[in-house]
């Protein structure tokens, strides 16, 4: 399995020579060089294509959303992380909708709960689903770290991090086809989670980056956020190791 690596520093930069001397990317070579990063995301690990093709027991699943749903409750920590460290008001205006597409408002239950509602729809009773009790200390690990790195980066670095939006619509898409079929025990209601990201997520990217197209600017830079946006997807494969290791049948 890959090994997980260590979060970029937020105060030193990494590799702080290579690319100092050569011509920086366009900004469409820069995007290109992102998206091609898609090829480490999560939905290529063994543990989500057994997933997609159906070959998950009912215990695996349920090991699969409760671990996750620790991701879930973060992703605001996340944010009101940047936030705070964010010295920009129209992308502070912007951004703080993140927390509320997870806290919810108003009639909107928010994303917390809708993974809440994906946890009893595969067996998981309410309480133990935001008891944390089943979450690995290894998920914990990882999950912190990148909560952590969001609160120690530059908001420019941070937001980099949560690129890995560009790959998620094509794995919500894939569980909403997939599931109904091959999970038919599953509440079909328990999915709406996957059919809401599919359409925030897109919304997230465009900002996500307009902004790291913005800032990183140099060469150096913009290894730099290649590195940082690895982290991240490191981060999630990781999390996936563990889950598999816990739960292999």
């Amino acid at each position: 399995m890959q090994t997980q690596n260590t979060a970029p520093d937020s105060t030193v930069g990494i590799g702080a020579n290579d690319g100092a001397n050569e011509a920086p990317w366009s900004a469409t070579e820069f995007e290109a060089r992102l998206r091609a990063k898609g090829d480490r995301y999560h939905i290529h690990h063994p543990f989500n294509i057994k997933m997609r093709n159906g070959e998950l027991s009912p215990a695996q699943i349920r090991g699969w959303v409760a671990n996750r749903f620790y991701y879930q409750v973060c992703i605001p920590l996340k944010d009101a992380a940047i936030l705070s460290n964010c010295t920009d008001k129209e992308t502070r205006k912007r951004w703080v909708i993140r927390i509320l597409d997870h806290d919810g408002w108003d009639d909107n239950a928010g994303g917390i709960e809708a993974w809440t509602r994906l946890g009893e729809s595969v067996g998981i009773p309410r309480a133990e689903v935001l008891s944390l009790k089943h979450v690995l200390p290894s998920v914990k690990f990882a999950v912190d770290a990148y909560v952590n790195f969001a609160r120690r980066a530059p908001w420019q670095e941070a937001v980099c991090s949560s690129l890995t939006e560009m790959f998620a619509p094509e794995i919500h898409k894939e569980r909403l086809a997939n599931w109904p079929k091959h999970y038919q025990w599953i509440e079909a209601s328990g999915l709406e989670y996957f059919r809401s990201r599919i359409s925030l997520a897109k919304r997230d990217v465009e900002h996500g980056l307009e902004v790291t197209l913005n800032h990183f600017q140099t060469r150096a830079d913009q290894e730099r956020a290649l590195e940082i946006l690895q982290f991240k997807l490191d981060v999630l494969w990781s999390m996936l190791d563990a889950i598999a290791l816990a739960y292999p049948e």
